[in-house]
């Protein structure tokens, strides 16, 4: 989606730059229909940007959600085994020191998903936000053009 963004600023540089020059002034004539369009089109691709940092966040729910489902599993596992293993004293002490050993195993792992999935909602939503943040200094520039290129009233 940056791309379409990035287009569309590019195609709106492309319009300022060779646009019609007035004579005598550095001021140029932009058509009116072309820029306002490029403008809307900004519009609609930057909301398009926030719906996929919305799907990115749902996707590291997803994964954390999964990663806690795997650790039950584990748990629920490492339980059953346990209880199994009750019948003989010194099995019992086996038994509890690999289910604590599975728990152990299944808390890193999931603390492992849970740091894999934050730092890649972090890093994409960083990008995002670099990315935003450049398209916003671009129009802001665009417009500052444009309004340097507006006729000045003249005072009476």
């Amino acid at each position: 989606m940056d791309r379409d963004i990035q287009f569309l600023v590019e195609r709106l540089e492309a319009l300022i730059v060779n646009a019609r020059k007035v004579p005598m002034t550095s001021n140029v004539m932009l058509d009116q229909a072309a820029v306002l369009d490029l403008i809307d089109q900004l519009r609609i691709s930057i909301p398009e940007e926030v719906k996929q940092a919305k799907r990115v966040t749902q996707d590291t729910e997803r994964l954390v959600a999964r990663g806690r489902e795997e650790a039950d599993e584990i748990i629920a596992a490492a339980q059953e085994q346990a209880a199994l293993l009750l019948q003989d004293q010194s099995v019992l002490r086996e038994a509890e020191l690999q289910a604590q050993s599975t728990l152990d195993r299944a808390q890193t792992k999931a603390d492992e998903t849970m740091r894999g999935a934050d730092q890649y909602a972090g890093d994409v939503l960083v990008r995002l936000e670099s990315d935003l943040v450049k398209t916003l200094a671009i129009i802001k520039r665009s417009l500052e053009v444009l309004e340097e290129r507006r006729p000045q009233s003249t005072e009476a």
